[in-house]
């Protein structure tokens, strides 16, 4: 498996190039083909840092270094701590909403506007509990999220018309942006969980992956400065959003 690439490195935090098919961290105890995995063996050191956090089995969950996550399905920006005291710095900047995420999608269809945002709290689906949903009727507690988006390119292929979006997430919600997607019919371009009878649309521009990238984050470091990191679109991305014209 792909393993990620180092943007930044200090002695408080490293920051990465999430590959596609990486998750996190595991459910369970065992961090085997994640990014934990991988940062427990360049900084064992960092090892315990975080939170505890048990999973369904009764099991610890190994999450050391985590302070944010991404999708398993997600490439880019990702940033790992390597201290508790960075841990508790980086969690206060991500819960007081003041580091700034831009991700990079192809959606199925075309943008009927330039810009917008969507606010729709997000739940549980109706149809099925380990899914979210913003649509009308979700269930168990709902919260609060809100995504900006702009559209960046409309364009057709096979006769059919996708658009490229830049987002911004004000809130971080687990599967936030393919939920809010989904909840306004333009669901992201392969997505196995959201795109629904979408799905294979096109021939998905020819993509064997979710069309979401984490470009950017910007983030005032442990140390007090504002580092903005970027990665570039992956390759196969970059060659969907060139069949559009």
């Amino acid at each position: 498996m792909e393993e990620p690439k180092i943007i930044f490195e200090n002695d408080d935090v490293l920051v990465i190039d999430k590959p596609i098919g990486l998750a996190a961290h595991g459910e369970g105890a065992d961090p085997a083909g994640t990014v934990v995995e991988w940062f427990l063996r360049r900084v064992p050191a960092a090892r315990g840092v975080g939170e505890p956090r048990v999973g369904k089995d009764g099991k610890e969950i190994e999450r050391s270094g985590i302070v944010h996550r991404l999708d398993r399905d997600t490439s880019g920006v990702m940033i790992l701590v390597k201290t508790q005291a960075s841990f508790d710095h980086l969690k206060g900047e991500f819960l007081e909403r003041r580091v700034k995420k831009e991700y990079r999608a192809l959606v199925y269809g075309a943008m009927k506007e330039r810009w917008g945002t969507i606010n729709r709290s997000i739940g549980r689906s109706t149809k099925d509990w380990k899914l979210r949903s913003a649509d009308r009727g979700a269930r168990g507690h709902l919260r609060e999220a809100v995504t900006e988006w702009e559209c960046l390119q409309i364009g057709q292929y096979q006769e059919l018309a996708f658009s490229y979006v830049k987002l911004r997430p004000k809130t971080g919600r687990m599967h936030q942006l393919r939920v809010h997607l989904k909840a306004i019919g333009r669901p992201i371009v392969g997505d196995q969980l959201y795109a629904g009878n979408q799905l294979g649309t096109g021939d998905d521009l020819g993509l064997k992956r979710l069309a979401l990238h984490a470009f950017s984050l910007t983030i005032a470091l442990p140390s007090g400065e504002d580092k903005s990191f970027e990665t570039p679109l992956p390759p196969e991305l970059s060659g969907a959003i060139e069949l559009l014209g």
